[in-house]
This record gives structure tokens, sequence and C-alpha cells, in this order.
């Protein structure tokens, strides 16, 4: 079974109240559980959470709730410690963390990434960019001389259950799924959510470069 699962706490000190503050006509944590629910592959969809209006807004927008306990709803848990306590609840193979400060996905993203983890094999898949921050004053080459790296968006991750059973989240077979600039906000301050609502207003997407 596929269960995808969104954490999502009710005290966010960045932005107060964040998962359900409106961001272009919604709560922002609407726009995944709609996500999620579109989605062919997810079998079942739940958002985790010890906040009684998160959960009352998750019901109204049609996901199932799984009731966090306080001790893994402080500022220190872990995201792991949150989906080892899911897939506690709610056995299955395989595990979709959709994030809701990731708020933009295109349509089919969600089930792009479950087939591309099923067909590849892999252990754990996230979606990314190539980041080419250096701290200044460590490097004199131009910037598209640099290579990068891929850093993960916080946007969509499919894992193996059993991984995360054992503590762990990446495993030794990685996919990496490149998505468009637009899809890479995470919303972490008010200028995170500045942008984010222009786009959902907007509507439109920035394509994937030829390149990935």
């Amino acid at each position: 079974m596929i269960l995808g699962i969104t954490p999502a706490r009710g005290g966010s000190k960045g932005i107060p109240g964040k998962n359900i503050k409106e961001i272009s006509g919604k709560p922002l944590i609407a726009w995944t559980i709609e996500a999620a629910k579109e989605s062919k592959m997810v079998d079942r969809y739940v958002v985790s959470t010890e906040d009684e209006e998160i959960a009352v807004i998750s019901r109204e927008y049609g996901a199932d709730v799984i009731e966090r306990p306080q001790e893994l709803a402080t500022d220190v848990t872990t995201t792991l410690s949150v989906l080892q306590h899911a897939v506690e609840k709610i056995p299955c193979d395989i595990v979709v963390l959709l994030q809701a400060t990731s708020p933009i996905r295109r349509d089919g993203l969600i089930d792009e990434c479950i087939r591309e983890f099923i067909d590849n094999e892999y252990d754990s898949l996230a979606t990314g960019f190539t980041c080419k921050y250096i701290e200044y004053g460590k490097n004199n080459s131009r910037r598209q001389d640099i290579e990068g790296f891929f850093h993960d968006d916080g946007n969509i991750y499919v894992i193996k259950a059993d991984l995360i059973e054992r503590g762990e989240r990446f495993g030794e077979m990685i996919g990496r799924k490149f998505i468009s600039r637009c899809e890479n906000i995470d919303i972490d301050d008010e200028f995170d959510f500045w942008i984010a609502e222009r786009i959902l207003m907007n509507g439109k997407f920035i394509p994937i470069p030829k390149w990935f």
C-alpha cells in the first residue's frame, strides 16, 4: 500500500498558524490535500497533527487525520519520528511525504514521482533542484562553471516504509527528481509566503529547463 502523509503541527514560530493561513483563497494545507486527493497511485492519504483546528480544516478538505501525540509536536521533533508514528498506525509499503509548506505542484507530479520510484527500484526519492550556493570568499569560479549539487526542496519525498521503520530516510538507491523553480518554493517565512501566493494566483508554472 502507498500511504501519503502531510505532517502539520500547530506551533509554527516563523508564521503563526502557517499551515492553515489563507493563501490564494484557501488554507495553505488545502493545496497539498487537494493535490494528494488527485493522485491515482496514493492508496490512502492522512494529515498528522496535534492541533484541533488543523484537524478540522483537513477533514473539511477530505483528508483523514492521525492524532499526533504532543511529544511528537515540539520544535525539536523530527520528520522521521512523525513518519514512524504514521506507519506504526497505518502499515504500508511506500510512504509519500507531502509537506504543506510546498503548496505548488503541477497536475500529475505526485504520481510521476511514485512511478519513477517504483520503476527504478529506489529506496527513496526526493524532488529538488541544482544548488550552486557557495559561501562568499570561498570560491572564485564563475557561477556557470560551478557544478553544484542536488538540493531537496521539501516538496515530495517517496520512501520505502521499512526504511522508516528502521529509523532511516535515504537508503542506498536514491532518486533525484528535478522540478521547476515554481515548485521548489518551500514556505519558511513571510517572503516565501508572498512569492508562493503570487505563483498560485497567476496559475502559471515555469517549465523545467531542457538540460534536466
